[in-house]
């Protein structure tokens, strides 16, 4: 049994059935005992590997992308370049190498990075050499044009799960059951906020809510709206919550969400619908696959240019990385693109407006 296992279970028997949303918070930003506080999680020799560490050529495209909105909204002389969720820090590093020749970018460009956990927060200092602020949070950027960019962020944001009932909604909440956590389902009661998915469910399904991600669209969007900039949200989802979608992973399996509570990391699917909805009406791109909106920067190309010089096992493992980024059986169709700007302000590359 998990240190954190323990905790849980001393505070379920004190005070009762924790929400879904409750128990991913405690598991993943516990202060002694939470997956992100305690580890980098990252990498082949972590439990998941993120699209920036598959290869460079995602986040060139995308600090490219965010370069032209730049340069599309006039070259401000300052601009914020942010980045939610760093990891490791692959993704700004690989942005800052490919936009060098965009001339201005990065003299206007202050890098800031919103992080929660200190272990990664040391890995990023040193991929990025400290040339960044950090913080906890997207109310603390700074009042500038915003270019930001949000890789599997969202996901990792706790989510509150509801079975819709005859007459209302049943949460998902986390219980004991023989001295273990176990999931179970509160009394039903009807739910306002869920009033809008009764047209598209049944008795029986399933649907999420991410009460942490409005607070953070509506920072990103008020920036925009107010100064200028450009957002591009790339996460595993779908346009609209449906079905229990928790997972946990760990060694690169999926695994019990459950059983080691602190020491698996836990996500669920991304409702890009509510992401937009929170942006308070601010002008959003078309949602795009992944693998579609790396097509349209130009992956293919940026490939063959790469594999050039490459043979043998190097050449192999650089195909499958275009592969696994792009292909509709790998990440190119689960995740998907959301972005954002101003009304007025030219379409974003890679999405169809």
């Amino acid at each position: 049994m998990t240190p954190l296992a323990k905790h849980l279970i001393r505070r379920i028997a004190a005070t009762g059935p924790i929400t879904i949303a409750e128990y991913m918070q405690e598991c993943l930003l516990h202060p002694e005992h939470g997956y992100y506080t305690t580890r980098d999680p990252l990498g082949t020799a972590g439990d998941f590997t993120t699209a920036p560490e598959i290869s460079q050529m995602f986040g060139e495209l995308l600090g490219l992308a965010l370069a032209q909105a730049w340069l599309d909204q006039g070259a401000p002389k300052k601009c914020t370049l942010a980045e939610l969720g760093p990891g490791r820090g692959p993704l700004m590093a690989d942005a800052l190498r490919a936009t060098r020749g965009v001339p201005g970018f990065h003299d206007a460009a202050e890098i800031w990075l919103v992080e929660a956990s200190p272990v990664l927060r040391r890995v990023q200092q040193e991929t990025l050499g400290g040339n960044a602020t950090w913080i906890d949070s997207t109310a603390e950027l700074p009042d500038l044009p915003l270019f930001l960019v949000a890789n599997e962020f969202f996901d990792a944001l706790p989510v509150r799960q509801f079975t819709r009932a005859d007459n209302g909604w049943r949460e998902h909440v986390v219980g004991l059951q023989d001295g273990a956590p176990r999931k179970g389902l509160a009394a039903s009661l009807p739910i306002a906020a869920l009033d809008h998915r009764l047209g598209d469910t049944t008795p029986g399904d399933v649907v999420e809510t991410c009460a942490p991600a409005k607070p953070v669209m509506a920072e990103i969007a008020l920036r925009i709206r107010a100064r200028g900039g450009a957002a591009i949200i790339i996460d595993y989802g779908d346009w609209r919550s449906q079905g229990d979608t928790l997972q946990a992973v760990s060694a690169h399996e999926f695994t019990d969400p459950l059983a080691a509570p602190g020491q698996t990391d836990l996500t669920a699917h991304v409702d890009f619908e509510a992401l937009a909805q929170a942006a308070g009406g601010l002008s959003h791109s078309r949602m795009t696959p992944q693998g579609v909106f790396l097509e349209r920067l130009g992956i293919t190309q940026r490939a063959e240019t790469l594999g050039k010089n490459l043979s043998g096992a190097p050449l192999d493992a650089h195909i499958a990385a275009h592969r696994r980024l792009t292909h509709p059986e790998e990440m190119g169709t689960i995740f998907k693109v959301l972005g954002l700007t101003q009304d007025d302000a030219p379409p974003l590359a890679g999405f169809d407006t």
